[in-house]
Order: C-alpha cells, then structure tokens, then sequence
C-alpha cells in the first residue's frame, strides 16, 4: 500500500473492480459489461455488486450469480467479501482503512479532497444579474451555487475561470447613463420622465418629458450602432454600479469573480454583426414586419414558441443574438463552458443553442438552471416592489447568529462574536440555498438556516469549532503534550470501536464526493456530506471518550482522529465557501 493516497476509497475500489473483472471473465463475460459498484446500507459492506443486470446474460438468477462470484474471487489481504442475495458486498478490513485513511489525511493537509491537475479548462459564469441594481434574494442562488461549483471544479483537478457577463447595452444601461448625466433632478419625478413613451398613461402624465425619451432613444442607438464615445460611457456607468452594488455584495457572501465580460465588447469588435449575417443566411431564416428570425421547429424546442427573433424591426439586436457571440468568443478560450442560469431564462438558453448550431460551432454549454429563492410571505416580484435584497438579508443573518452565540459564548469579546457573527450568518445562508437541488424550489426560513442541531452550517461549523476545542483542551489540561500526527506514534490497531470506524469511513469518503460533485456538476451532494461528516464527529464524541480515554496510547491515538475530522470539516467547509470558526 502505497505512503500516500489521495482517494483512498477509490484505491480500494480499483482494486475490487479488478477482482470482479477476473471472476467476471472466468463466467464468460467480457470487459463489455460495466462493472457499477453501489454503496450498501451501513454494516453491509463499503460496496456492493449488484448482480440483476447479469441474470438475462447468464440465464440464473442473480442471488445465484452472487454466489458463483464469491467462489472466484481470489483472497484479498485488505478487503473480505460476501453474498448476500443478489449483491455481493465487500468490505475493507478496518486496520487497512484506518492505516490508510488517516495518515493520507494529514499529509495532504488543506488539498485532502482534491485530485490532480487534469489539463482541462472551463469557463463558468455566473450571476451575471442587472448591474445596475442590487442583487435579490430570489436570485441569490445563482452566485452561491455558480462560486461553489467552481471550487468543487477546481479541486477536482480542472482549470477554472469564473466570468460575469455585464450587461451594458440594455434599457437599464441607457437610463443610468441618462441619469449621470442630470444627476439634480427631482428622483421620483426624474423616474416617470424618462420612461419610455409605451402607454397612454406615460404619455399623459404631467411628468412626461418627449425631449428626455428622445435623447435615450439617441442613447440607445448609439449603443447598439456601437459609437465608441457611448459604449464608454455606458461602460463606465455599469462598471461604477458594479462598484457600488454588486461586487460589495458578493466579497460578503465569499464570491469572487475571475473575469468581468461586457456586452458591448461583442457590438464594438463585429462579432455581433457576423452572428447576425450568418443567421440572415440560414435555411431556417423568416421576415416579419422588417425583423428576422429563425423558425424554431425543425430545431427541437419545446417551449411553445416557433421563432427566435434574432434582429428587430428597427435594426437593434437582441440580448440572445449577443449572448450567441458571446459564447462563441468563451470556446475560443476554453475546453468547455457552464452556465448557471434562473429557470426563467431556458427559452433564452434555446435560442442560443439553436444559434450555435447554426454558427457551426463545435461546441455548446452545459447550463444548470435553478429555481428562485421565496420567503415564507411567498414569491418575490421586483415590479410590485416586492423584493428583499441579499445584503439585507444577511444583515438579518448576522443579528440572528449574534443572538445565537451570545446565548452559547458570552464569555467571547465583543470583536469576537462580531466576527463569529458574520461567519455563521455567511454560512447560514449559503448551505441553506446549496444543501437543496438546483431544480427544487427552496423557502428560505431562519428556523432551518440557524439551526445549531439540524441540517444547517451552524451544526457543521460547530463540529469544526467543537474539534478544535478538544486539540486545545488536550494541550493544556492533559499531563503529556498533544504531539502532532506521526506514522511512528500513531496506533492504527487501537481503533476498533464502531463509532471511531463509521468516523473514518465518513473521512475517506471527501475526495469521492468532490469527483461525484464535479462530474454530475451537484454542490448539493457536497452539502449533504458536510452534515453527515459532522452528524459522524458528535456520534463518536458522545460515545468515545477522548480526553479520558482509557490509557494514553488510546487518547493519543483519537486525538489523531479528531485532528483529521479537524482537517476534513476545514476542507469541506472552504470548498462550500463557508469560513470555519476555531470558537462558538
């Protein structure tokens, strides 16, 4: 067994596959049948077989063919096997698993979980929202899961570049740069003033001005005819609303941006213009009322639409037909590209693809779309007003865990629970958007996000905090002085009890979970494990004693245990974005 091993279930299970490969061969069954490894209910195994796929193949029932497996399959000094029924389950032999789990643990340190470089870059973009307003809860997933994906990515061994796609070129924009440039009216009055001329109602109101609406037109095809003077312009206001907005919010919630992409780059460079020439040359091109389309149904798309409007009637094109160009420019810079995207924007997402095919590009993006985020009072409308922003409600966070740790720890300093504070609120809202699917609807309530007990990051963090407590404590109080982990000291062979075993196979499992994240691109299988590892840590600090474990060597020996819990909470903690607190 080799000194390090940066999976070690995975070591284990190649080797059980290659021994199911052999015994699969002597039944006259080739490498054409994949061999699916399943994870057994808890004390069955650590993988089991199933055989039911074999059955039609080899005309015997599978508990049979179970049986007929275990009879070939050569002894294993580290792992034992056994039928049971149809499945054949395996189990790693526990001096084995402890041996090689816990000294991989410390000698990886911060990179336990991750896996090698694998030379494959993407780009993902996130977020992406209206930059000229601040970010609301509904779509507060999308930043949270996009940064978290990316750093799953990234210790899965890919090359990853995170980018914001800024749009700086819709009717927003416009406005803003109207709005920069009288700064001195009249707020309320300024908003009906430079509305655009659409209903009656605008029209007629006291407060319409037609000279403004005609100098956002002039504003608005400047922008789209790709005047140099107005592009930096609007640039410069989107980039300055950013600043103020956008960017503040996200540095809170650990967010960070690689690349900030702006739309009318696509406008000023041509790649807009030839998108829109090649469209005009399909097959698939109509007319209507001078804009163009493409009709949609020899393309697949179940939407319900037929068209995909790719220039209007006045000459301007549409956000769609840009974002075409803007992803033609990402496959020029990477080998793939993910997008997290709202539900509300899978017609959107049509278009594009439709607009790649006809583009002849090679390539086309994975888009993980989300479902919005509702409060209990039901779901949030930003043109009813009715909407809660993200910065608020973390305020909201922090004033809750404040009360929390203040009721735990009032023996903290005031800068410590500020700081502590901020931590548990930051965390609260994170795990709580990302432990649910993408696709599932999620009401966020403060009951389930504080949570100290339940399946919140408060729980998981105080595991972290809980470890670290008794590393200090062993320290301190006991007579000899806790020595970090060495393979000379440590007493693999002590570690029997049940509890102490389920711990360290919950250890072993990270580096697994991040490969099954970043393949299946799920953060929530991530979350699901970082409540199950800490579920693990207070089952086995409530039913093994560590500091007055029954002799030294024994205390010694889980002391390293709750070290390595230490390490893999801390991991598993930073690749969810969520800090991991030493006090609470």
């Amino acid at each position: 067994m080799p000194d390090q091993i940066n999976d070690p279930m995975e070591y284990f299970r190649s080797e059980i596959l290659e021994m199911l490969a052999s015994a699969l061969k002597d039944l006259g069954l080739g490498i054409e049948h994949e061999i699916i490894l399943e994870t057994p209910p808890h004390r069955l195994g650590d993988f089991a077989f199933p055989c039911f796929d074999l059955a039609p193949v080899l005309k015997i029932g599978p508990a049979e063919i179970a049986k007929k497996l275990e009879e070939r399959l050569p002894k294993h000094p580290n792992v034992t096997y056994d039928a049971k029924g149809p499945y054949l389950n395996f189990q790693i032999g526990t001096y084995e698993l402890v041996k090689c789990v816990i000294p991989s643990i410390f000698k990886s340190g911060v990179d336990y979980g991750s896996h090698p470089k694998k030379g494959v870059k993407i780009i993902l973009e996130h977020t992406s929202a209206n930059p000229t307003d601040k970010l609301h809860v509904g779509r507060a997933r999308n930043p949270i899961i996009g940064d978290t994906l990316a750093r799953i990515l990234r210790a899965a061994g890919y090359n990853v570049e995170t980018q914001y796609y800024v749009d700086d070129m819709g009717k927003q924009t416009a406005r803003k740069i109207l709005e920069s440039r009288y700064p001195d009216w009249d707020r309320e009055k300024y908003k009906t003033g430079y509305q655009w001329a659409t209903s009656a109602t605008t029209v007629d109101s006291p407060d319409f001005d037609p000279e403004m609406v005609k100098e956002l037109d002039v504003i608005m095809a400047d922008l789209e005819n790709a005047d140099a003077g107005m592009q930096k312009e609007g640039e410069e206001v989107c980039n300055r609303m950013m600043d103020q907005l956008i960017i503040p919010s996200l540095e809170k919630f650990n967010v960070s941006i690689d690349n900030y992409v702006n739309e009318s780059r696509f406008m000023m460079d041509g790649s807009v213009n030839e998108v829109i020439d090649t469209l005009k040359e399909s097959e698939h091109q109509g007319f209507e009322e001078g804009a163009y389309y493409i009709d949609l149904n020899p393309f697949g798309v179940k939407s319900g639409k037929d068209k995909f409007f790719f220039l209007r009637g006045d000459g301007k094109s549409l956000y769609a037909t840009r974002d075409i160009a803007y992803h033609l420019w990402k496959f020029q810079r990477c080998d793939a590209a993910i997008n997290i995207l709202g539900e509300d924007h899978k017609l959107e997402a049509e278009y594009v693809r439709v607009g790649l095919e006809l583009t002849k590009s090679e390539k086309f993006p994975e888009n993980i779309f989300y479902a919005f985020v509702n409060l209990p009072e039901g779901r949030m409308s930003t043109r009813l007003g009715k909407v809660v922003y993200i910065d608020d409600l973390l305020d909201e966070a922090v004033e809750l865990a404040k009360g929390e740790v203040k009721k735990r720890r009032n023996d903290l300093a005031k800068e410590d629970i500020t700081k502590i504070s901020r931590q548990v609120g930051v965390g609260a809202i994170r795990y709580n958007i990302i432990r649910v699917q993408a696709e599932k609807k999620i009401v966020f309530r403060w009951e389930d996000a504080l949570n100290f007990e339940g399946n919140s990051a408060p729980f998981i963090q105080y595991s972290h905090a809980r470890a670290c407590s008794i590393l200090h404590k062993a320290e301190q109080e006991m007579d000899m002085k806790f020595e970090k982990f060495s393979d000379d000291n440590f007493r693999a062979e002590l570690m029997i009890n049940e509890y102490e075993l389920m711990l360290v196979r919950a250890l072993a499992q990270l580096p697994g979970v991040v490969s099954n994240c970043a393949k299946n691109r799920k953060t929530h299988i991530l979350a699901g494990y970082a409540h199950d590892l800490a579920a693990a840590f207070n089952q086995f600090y409530r039913e093994c004693p560590v500091l007055q474990a029954e002799s030294t060597e024994l205390a010694r020996t889980r002391l390293d245990l709750v070290d390595a819990t230490r390490h893999v909470l801390r991991n598993t903690l930073e690749l969810l974005g969520i800090a991991a607190p030493e006090r609470m």
